[in-house]
């Protein structure tokens, strides 16, 4: 056993020495393998370092970049969207990295575009053959707004007339198709409001305002603005306004004590000239209330026919009146009776709506025109004078200032020029007439004439008196120009307050209708002075500033 003992140990000696001599021949390779792990991991390390700091600068970018874009793309922001991204990056200390700025904007949107670079010279990673590190940085922002009123208010008096209307129907046309092509949500509404020297509402829109000497003339549906209304943006609808009577209050007679036959068309006869009523029959010319739908647009503006005198201001008036949040009661009342379409609910939006834009195209091709107004007592319900059923002639009933001593003799007849106890009536019967029947059918200047200078003045004096005084009692004028250019521009500016982008078009018209249309406009780039096919140019100019509308940042 102790032999055996010896021998273990012995051999455990052998074994330790055996293991020394090994430990002691492997110690170089080790201290080499363990200074090159020590290297590969301080390359590791310094690698990590110079990702750390490419991060923190790309962040620093990235989030300067995002900033100004949103700033800059804002709407509701007026500095120049360049300048606004160039002042973020300065604050930044970082303005040596912008690279480009790219703006693209229209009527209702905004991109900006933004791209940066920094190079970034690493600590660590040059161990490894990389000088430098590039850090981009890149953005974009836009804004659109989702919902667009647009009021086209066009000149359709009666120097628009051949090829003008035809260009301008041409224009107006294209330019729907254009807005309209890229409006997939129905989203833009196109109201027209067609103007001469008055704006007829039509039955419908007519039927929305408190309208009063109600003529029940078929078609004709213009009613009197007060001067009030001038200096608010919309028109009440409690508010008595009366109907514009049709009648010809502007074709002239002739005058002295002879008779002048009330059915005569003579330049200075007695009957009505169909187309002198500054409210007119044209069904054509009427308001046509919103709509999404571009062949119904189209062929309203097909309909539009040129005729009557010119007054702008009053296209603009309503114009303005029917994009007014007040009037978005009467677009529901609308809406529920299928006269406007269901999509359009909401409308008009508030003027501070920012997800919403006001536009309207003032077109035209002249200068205000002053007109008369039938007066209030004269517009409807019984006047003084009889129609005989049977040869049609007229008479009137004067109970005072007659050329007569004394009698019974009550009753003038122009076509005899004589005083006799009842209204003539050729033997066959007769009948009061009403003012509405008389305007539609004779001149207010033929009633002033035949039925009181003749009938109550004894010279040609007092005739020229009698006529004159009933002129002035039948008829008033309603504004002068210079009143006409100075409402006009109230709306003007009511309009653009509130926000409304207004574009004028004054299209081969004089020189003081272009001074009106362009102090109206938003801006000298709003304003266009066309001719001929320019006013094409235009619309298109415009239109091209509409596209599909939604916000997105």
């Amino acid at each position: 056993m102790t032999a055996r003992l010896k021998m273990n140990q012995r051999l455990q000696h052998v074994i330790r020495a055996r293991m020394h001599d090994y430990v002691r021949k492997e110690d170089g390779s080790l201290l080499v393998f363990g200074l090159a792990l020590v290297l590969l991991m301080l390359m590791i390390g310094g690698l990590a370092v110079d990702l750390m700091r490419y991060e923190q600068r790309r962040t620093q970018l990235q989030q300067t970049a995002d900033r100004s874009v949103i700033a800059a793309a804002s709407l509701t922001q007026s500095l120049n969207p360049t300048a606004v991204v160039d002042d973020y990056f300065q604050k930044a200390g970082l303005e040596e990295y912008l690279d480009n700025v790219t703006v693209t904007q229209g009527l209702n949107y905004r991109i900006v575009d933004v791209d940066a670079r920094a190079d970034l010279d690493p600590f660590f990673a040059q161990m490894v053959g990389i000088d430098t590190f590039e850090v981009p940085a890149a953005s974009t922002a836009e804004q659109r707004i989702n919902n667009v009123e647009i009021m086209m208010v066009l000149d359709v008096s009666g120097s628009m007339g051949g090829a003008k209307i035809a260009n301008l129907k041409t224009a107006a046309k294209e330019f729907v198709d254009t807005v309209k092509q890229r409006d997939a949500e129905n989203r833009i509404s196109i109201t027209i409001v067609p103007y001469n020297a008055q704006v007829n509402l039509g039955a419908v829109l007519r039927g929305q305002y408190n309208a009063t000497n109600l003529h029940g003339v078929t078609d004709v549906n213009c009613l009197e603005l007060p001067d009030s209304v001038f200096a608010t943006p919309g028109i009440s609808r409690t508010l008595a306004l009366p109907m514009m009577a049709f009648a010809d209050t502007s074709s002239g007679t002739t005058t002295g004590n002879t008779y002048v036959n009330w059915s005569s068309t003579a330049s200075n006869g007695g009957a009505i000239n169909a187309g002198n009523p500054f409210c007119r029959k044209d069904t054509g010319n009427i308001v046509r209330l919103p709509s999404v739908n571009p062949t119904t647009i189209k062929a309203n503006i097909d309909g539009l026919v040129a005729n009557g005198n010119t007054s702008i201001t009053l296209g603009m008036k309503w114009g303005v009146a029917l994009l007014e949040p007040g009037a978005r009661s009467m677009y529901s009342t609308l809406i529920t009776a299928s006269q406007i379409p269901s999509v359009l609910s909401g409308r008009p939006f508030d003027w501070t709506d920012d997800a919403s834009m006001k536009v309207i195209i003032l077109m035209t091709d002249g200068e205000h025109v002053s007109h008369t107004r039938v007066n209030d007592a004269y517009k409807t319900g019984i006047s003084p004078i009889y129609r005989s059923t049977g040869d049609n002639n007229y008479s009137i009933h004067h109970t005072a200032n007659r050329p007569l001593v004394a009698g019974t003799n009550e009753y003038f007849v122009p076509h005899l020029g004589t005083w006799q106890a009842t209204p003539w009536n050729s033997g066959a019967g007769v009948v009061q007439q009403t003012w509405q029947q008389m305007w539609s059918v004779v001149r207010v200047t033929w009633v002033a004439q035949q039925m009181y200078g003749r009938a109550l003045g004894t010279d040609a004096t007092t005739r020229t008196n009698w006529y004159n005084s009933s002129l002035n009692s039948l008829r008033s004028t309603w504004k002068s120009v210079a009143q006409m250019d100075s409402s006009l521009q109230d709306s003007c500016t009511i309009a653009k307050t509130n926000g409304v982008i207004v574009y004028g078009i004054a299209f081969e018209a004089p020189s003081t209708g272009q001074a009106q249309i362009s102090q109206c406009s938003s801006s000298a780039a709003h304003y266009f002075d066309a001719n001929g096919l320019e006013i094409q140019t235009a619309f298109r100019a415009i239109a091209s500033n509409i596209s599909q509308l939604r916000l997105t940042q």
